[in-house]
């Protein structure tokens, strides 16, 4: 990465996401409303600024040597896909935001954050967000995670989940990402009386129809019928479906935001190596306006995403601060992925469009991932 967006993404990250200056945890220390904690079930602390979190540092560096975009690109079995797994559960980081108690590593909220946005740069196609985003879910009513991939269902505002009165499970989710993937999904459910519960289910008991998002990787249809849960408890005071949104949505936001890091990195890089008119194209003055712009997007979103998850690690409960900077979040990201992409498919031209180039992973990626968990409207 040039020395200018290294810079740039450092100062933001350091400034905005996971601050742990005095004078900005002086500045977070007002008192807020705690009828519900985000908290429960973490160790506790301040955020960490991602140059100095183990944890993302931990996570970069199994990306960097089992998800190299080009070695992925050029593997059509997805033999990648084991090692990478591997790696990413001895290090613990699948199950990141579950407590000890829980069978989790009990990171605290801001380092896993920090391993989405790396996630993110590397446009992986594995499910790591959502297997943290259901360790989560699960966390919030102490039940103890099982080991392997897993996902969580709704995974939209508008699709519901009930709980019957024996127990059992009904309901259908589409668009639940990497569902025909995991072995187990951690489900979010209402009774008749509005009353919500958290359970984990056993993949194999619900029918799954395969679907995929834009991105190639499997956003598929879950249907539960009278399916009986491994475990159900009752959910937290003040937790229900709009809080399991919001913290995909920001999920979502900084996996965006880092993809979209990427995308300016390989414009950059590819602008200087291009020659055009026998001189490189990133002199051309037509293309040095498209790349800026694509640096404000990238910046842009990095900035809401990063303050987002800011929000919700330093918050001891769920405001309307923590509402609005989610949402802001997820509109401006999703709103961003859409003008970086054709940006940077301007400045590669017709290669970027190719099988062969890495552009289409991230691109395609980013734009998938504005539909999770709500999209932009």
């Amino acid at each position: 990465m040039p020395p200018s967006q290294a810079a740039l993404r450092t100062a933001l990250v350091t400034a905005m996401a996971f601050a742990h200056h005095k004078a900005q945890e002086k500045d977070r220390s007002r008192a807020r409303d705690n009828r519900w904690d985000w908290h429960a079930n973490f160790k506790s602390g301040n955020a960490v600024a991602e140059s100095e979190n183990i944890v993302a540092e931990t996570a970069e560096k199994i990306f960097a040597d089992l998800a190299d975009a080009q070695t992925i690109n050029r593997d059509n079995k997805g033999e990648w896909k084991a090692p990478l797994w591997q790696a990413l559960t001895e290090a613990g980081l699948p199950l990141a935001w579950v407590g000890e108690d829980c069978g989790g590593s009990g990171a605290s909220l801001a380092e896993g954050f920090s391993v989405l946005s790396a996630a993110g740069r590397f446009a992986v196609a594995v499910p790591l967000a959502e297997t943290m985003l259901a360790g989560w879910l699960l966390a919030q009513a102490r039940i103890t995670s099982p080991d392997g991939e897993m996902t969580v269902v709704p995974a939209s505002p508008k699709d519901r989940i009930t709980v019957n009165a024996d127990g059992s499970l009904s309901g259908k989710a589409r668009g639940v990402p990497f569902a025909k993937a995991a072995k187990h999904f951690a489900v979010l459910a209402s009774d008749t009386k509005g009353s919500f519960s958290i359970a984990l289910v056993d993949a194999s008991k619900c029918r799954i129809e395969t679907g995929l998002n834009l991105g190639g990787d499997n956003s598929d249809t879950v249907t539960l019928d009278k399916v009986q849960p491994v475990t159900i408890k009752p959910a937290p005071d003040g937790f229900d479906q709009t809080r399991l949104m919001l913290m995909g949505g920001v999920a979502r936001s900084l996996q965006i935001a880092g993809a979209l890091e990427s995308m300016l990195e390989i414009s950059v890089r590819y602008s200087n190596e291009r020659i055009a008119f026998e001189k490189k194209i990133s002199k051309f003055q037509a293309v040095q306006h498209n790349l800026a712009k694509l640096a404000g997007e990238s910046a842009a979103a990095l900035a809401a995403a990063t303050s987002a998850a800011d929000a919700i690690a330093n918050s001891k409960s769920f405001d309307d601060e923590v509402f609005l900077e989610a949402v802001s979040a997820k509109v401006r990201c999703s709103e961003a992925a859409e003008k970086a992409a054709a940006i940077a498919h301007q400045v590669h031209g017709a290669i970027g469009f190719t099988i062969e180039h890495v552009l289409h992973r991230y691109i395609l990626g980013a734009l998938a991932w504005r539909d999770d968990f709500g999209s932009e409207s």
